[in-house]
């Protein structure tokens, strides 16, 4: 079992089901050519990467995508803050010593982020990449924090700011990573077009 391991968050590109802010502005059928987009730019950048590579879908495996060279394994639980604790403790369990976990949101996100990130864990328990919009676009750690994924405000402003309130009080180190923008409304990716 790899000793490094790289956990990619993903949903099945369903119109309807994936960018739904950005639907609101471009409609279904855009918003899931936009998240295919951002897919295939995740794909880019960590198919090269030296990690043991896992990708968590959010509905069901898909057998045959790009990311085939990937270890495939299917999100469990009933919110985010569920299915990433689970998927955190199935690649502890399974021997992991260093665990990163992204999504698929992040077009400023490049391979040094990464690096870094599993570089901070040599001195820290915890490493978080901040999101412009108050959330996390990476989170990494050397040990299961169930803490982390409970009783937090997903997708709200707030939830990087309680995070840390609640590692300082709990006496975890942590480090942060440059804050990078996740793309989630048709601006954010008008930025990048």
């Amino acid at each position: 079992m790899a000793v490094e391991e790289l956990i990619i968050f993903v949903k099945n590109p369903i119109p309807g089901t994936v960018k739904t802010r950005i639907a609101r502005t471009v409609g279904n059928d855009k918003a899931a050519e936009v998240y295919r987009h951002l897919l295939a730019y995740t794909q880019s950048l960590t198919r090269t990467l030296p990690w043991h590579r896992v990708v968590y879908y959010s509905d069901f495996i898909n057998p045959n995508d790009g990311w085939n060279s990937y270890e495939k394994r299917l999100q469990q639980g009933t919110n985010l803050g569920e299915r990433m604790k689970n998927a955190f403790r199935e690649r502890f369990k399974a021997g992991a010593r260093r665990v990163v976990i992204i999504g698929s949101d992040c077009l400023d996100l490049r391979a040094e982020h990464l690096k870094q990130a599993f570089r901070n864990l040599d001195s820290a328990e915890v490493v978080i990449g901040p999101a412009s919009d108050g959330g996390y676009y990476l989170l990494g750690m050397k040990q299961l924090h169930p803490f982390l994924f409970e009783n937090k405000p997903w997708s709200q402003p707030d939830l990087l700011n309680l995070t840390l309130t609640e590692i300082q009080q709990k006496g975890v180190s942590y480090a942060l990573l440059e804050e990078l923008t996740d793309i989630d409304e048709w601006a954010d990716y008008l930025r990048y077009r």
